[in-house]
């Protein structure tokens, strides 16, 4: 599953979730979080620490 941040395919960030990681930026700006990583940093979001 592939989610655009600003909702217009192409023109900013994205977030693609995949089987084993998660793949978040555009372009060559891009970085890979394993599973255990996006969950921590999904409820570091929920919690308001970031």
């Amino acid at each position: 599953m592939k989610i655009y941040l600003c909702g217009e395919k192409g023109c900013c960030p994205c977030v693609e979730l995949k089987d084993d990681c998660v793949v978040i930026g555009e372009g060559n700006n891009r970085c890979t979080l394993t599973i255990d990583e996006w969950n921590e940093l999904k409820n570091k979001i929920i919690n308001g620490e970031l």
